[in-house]
């Protein structure tokens, strides 16, 4: 298929990174990409769905996957995943004979080996310079329920409607399910059965990068997880922060042992972001280093950090976070072109083992089976009566809504086109009649 062609389909079938930041997939095709990258390292602890996914429809996703890499033109197609995914090793191992420029790269069981950056290096040796992107080295990268999503829209003409989420944590049955796009959190919880506290907290996304959200919020094209914890739990505390309280902490006990940088995955790799530093100027009001402020845009907020290097329990993550969001309302921009210093020696054993972060997590006792259940699962008995999809799901422009109050809608049907420039089409995930539509979501009654 001609590259242009490819990139209309993407575009017009709203396909995006199915997790992360939803960055438009047709804008990932490019021919300078020398190697095309499917990521199923799946790094934050107790996401199961895309090792899942590759292991039922291994055939389809390498197919697909080589044909990227030849619409592209890229020399070679490497699968990222963990030596532990044993069964979705032997998967790929029945198929990938049949593509001569694929290969598959084992990881270790090290968290955050599906950080894009990270992945990269310990894939192809390259080195995405602070701040780049991966074309700029010659690499184009694309997880596994993306490229699954490919395939249904390049062979079945099917729109992303629909989206595969783990329900695990305090829940009577862990499950993995697809559900329609727009679906509420309570409405997807109750696919796994009754809640086991009396206080539920749900963290959406992995526990690290993940969100707390409420019940009425909805599934996105990027919603990877659910997972339902006690509001007690001390890994939904953190994520209730306070900001003063965090930098008045920093102030009294951050001793500068430097643990948070010496096992930052990014600083590993030559990147000039350093948390000591960091917290050390903003604890104190320190601003005569600049620089410490403005390298915190290279920060890839994958919480390693606080969750696990600082024996204080303290936030540089967080805090960071509060400082990249402050620069940017005031219009300071990342510093540019700023190359990376080699690769730090001893890089290798300090990589954080995901057993012992999930142990620090107190997640362990939820890393159980949440198996993937079929398709149709949640149009039998797990019936969702009302969808709110959001128009701006992704990286770019939101979409712009096509349909009205009152319109009936089919499953499948654009209900949103792109905007200009960087935007994707929105489709309806059930058949219904449109309840409200405004510049942020149309909400649907099903029929």
């Amino acid at each position: 298929m001609e590259m242009q062609d490819l990139k209309q389909i993407l575009q017009e079938s709203g396909i995006v990174g199915a997790g992360g930041a939803g960055f438009p997939t047709y804008a990932k095709l490019d021919e300078r990409a020398e190697v095309i990258l499917m990521n199923c390292a799946e790094c934050e602890p107790l996401l199961k769905l895309h090792r899942q996914l590759l292991e039922q429809r291994a055939e389809e996703i390498l197919e697909t996957f080589d044909g990227i890499a030849r619409t592209v033109g890229a020399k070679e197609a490497v699968i990222g995943i963990k030596r532990e995914y044993k069964a979705a090793v032997r998967a790929i191992e029945r198929y990938i004979d049949a593509y001569p420029n694929m290969r598959i790269q084992l990881l270790d069981s090290a968290y955050p080996m599906g950080d894009e950056v990270v992945l990269i290096y310990e894939a192809t040796g390259r080195v995405i310079r602070p701040g780049g992107l991966p074309i700029e080295e010659g690499v184009a990268v694309f997880n596994v329920e993306t490229v699954y999503n490919v395939y249904r829209a390049v062979r079945h003409n099917t729109p992303v409607i629909d989206k595969l989420v783990s329900v695990v944590g305090e829940v009577e049955s862990p499950i993995t399910v697809r559900v329609p796009i727009g679906a509420s959190i309570g409405d997807v919880v109750s696919c796994a059965g009754e809640i086991k506290v009396k206080d539920p907290a749900y963290l959406v996304g992995g526990p690290m990068m993940g969100n707390l959200a409420t019940d009425s919020d909805v599934v996105t094209k990027t919603t990877n997880a659910i997972i339902v914890l006690d509001k007690g739990h001390n890994l939904i505390q953190r994520k209730n922060r306070n900001a003063a309280i965090d930098l008045n902490r920093a102030a009294a006990s951050c001793c500068q042992c430097e643990t948070c940088t010496s096992l930052c995955p990014r600083h590993a790799l030559g990147h000039p972001i350093e948390p000591h530093k960091f917290m050390r100027s903003a604890a104190n009001r320190d601003f005569q280093d600049t620089n410490v402020f403005l390298n915190t845009f290279f920060c890839s907020s994958c919480g390693l950090c606080e969750n696990f290097s600082c024996p204080q329990g303290l936030s540089p993550r967080s805090l960071i976070a509060d400082y990249k969001l402050g620069l940017r309302k005031a219009g300071v921009k990342p510093p540019a072109d700023v190359r990376p210093a080699p690769v730090r020696a001893g890089r290798e054993h300090r990589k954080a083992p995901e057993e012992r972060l999930e142990a620090r997590l107190g997640l362990a006792k939820y890393n159980v089976d949440a198996p993937l259940q079929p398709d149709e699962y949640w149009k039998g008995e797990q019936q969702i009566h009302k969808v709110k999809i959001l128009l701006g799901q992704h990286i770019g422009a939101p979409a712009i809504a096509a349909v009205e109050k009152g319109e009936q809608v089919a499953c499948g049907q654009c209900i949103a086109k792109p905007a200009g420039g960087l935007s994707v089409g929105i489709h309806s995930s059930v058949d219904g009649v449109v309840q409200e539509v405004t510049d942020k979501y149309i909400l649907i009654l099903r029929r």
